[in-house]
């Protein structure tokens, strides 16, 4: 294929995806919904391929690039006509957690595990459910959290208190399962475990959807529905 013919496909293909995206507003990874993300794609790969298959030629790179830029702007003036189809075709937000307590259908729902939560949670330093208020799960992915009043929090400085060490929760119990590994890595086995539970009115480990151990408060444990 004559390179000239490359270079003039490869212009029209970055030209065309930057205006596409001019027009469809400036969006950060984060912000992308499912709809964005797979158009997005879909794009690339259009203009990818189209580059280097000698049957496309320039006239027809030009006409996929035109048809989707009105494919994907009428999908958005769609949505903003009608606001109802929007959390239909890009979802809606899900509580995850609410005043405290998690939700584990909206768990299910959102295909989501502890480690993914903890790893959302830990990502705006949020180490433990402990602090936890609300918690709700964007169409984007991102998890957004309402921590728990600090009112009740005496400023330790104020009482001229020494500082309190600092520690990671270790996620015990998710879904009913336990994690032995983390059980000995606290130096702890079922038998304590389990005397635990009773104290908290679990009469069995099936029963909690949610444990986490700290050495200054202890096992704190959610039940599931």
């Amino acid at each position: 294929m004559d390179y000239m013919y490359i270079f003039i496909k490869l212009g029209t293909g970055f030209i065309g995806l930057w205006l596409i995206t001019k027009l469809l507003g400036k969006k950060e990874i984060s912000q992308l919904t499912p709809f964005d993300f797979v158009s997005s794609l879909m794009l690339s790969e259009l203009v990818g391929a189209s580059i280097y298959d000698r049957e496309v030629h320039f006239p027809e790179l030009v006409f996929a690039l035109v048809l989707w830029a009105v494919l994907s702007l009428g999908f958005e003036k769609v949505l903003q006509l009608f606001p109802w189809l929007n959390p239909k075709l890009s979802g809606r937000p899900d509580v995850l957690v609410r005043d405290g307590r998690v939700d584990p259908e909206a768990m299910r729902r959102n295909k989501l595990d502890w480690h993914q939560v903890t790893m959302l949670l830990r990502e705006q330093s949020i180490f433990s459910l402990r602090e936890v208020a609300f918690a709700v799960f964007e169409p984007n992915g991102n998890l957004s959290v309402l921590k728990k009043s600090p009112a009740e929090s005496v400023v330790r400085e104020d009482l001229d208190l020494p500082d309190k060490k600092v520690e990671l929760p270790v996620l015990l119990i998710d879904k009913g399962c336990l994690d032995e590994d983390q059980l000995k890595s606290i130096g702890r086995d079922r038998s304590w475990l389990e005397e635990e539970l009773r104290k908290q009115g679990a009469k069995r480990l099936e029963d909690i959807y949610y444990g986490e151990w700290t050495e200054s408060g202890g096992l704190y444990i959610q039940h599931g529905s």
